[in-house]
């Protein structure tokens, strides 16, 4: 079988805060879609998962390391989502991506 498609995610390259200040990350999932999962990453260092927020959940699902109230997420349409870090301090410099999933597709794709 064949799978084609394109889902364009949008971000904003670069965002500066000063220590202690709210740091808001945007993303735009270029679908409809009900949740997004964060991802964190250390230039060198492999992407660490940082939360799943899934519309309609009462609060994220964290990866290890990672907590309310210092980490959370914000829907605001159904294709764009927001991640808010508090207090952001030297350790939460990184590259942060968004990601969602398709469940369109039932089957297997095999090369």
């Amino acid at each position: 079988s064949c799978v084609s498609g394109v889902t364009v995610v949008t971000q904003k390259p670069v965002l500066s805060v000063r220590k202690g200040e709210t740091a808001t990350m945007d993303c735009n999932l270029g679908t409809s879609t009900d949740g997004a999962r964060w991802y964190k990453q250390i230039p060198g260092g492999v992407p660490q998962f940082v939360l799943n927020f899934y519309h309609g959940w009462s609060s994220p699902k964290y990866g290890s390391g990672f907590s309310s109230p210092k980490f959370t997420s914000t829907y605001q349409s159904r294709s764009d989502f927001r991640l808010i870090i508090s207090s952001a301090n030297e350790g939460d410099s990184a590259v942060y991506y968004c990601h969602t999933w398709d469940d369109s597709a039932k089957e297997h794709v095999s090369h």
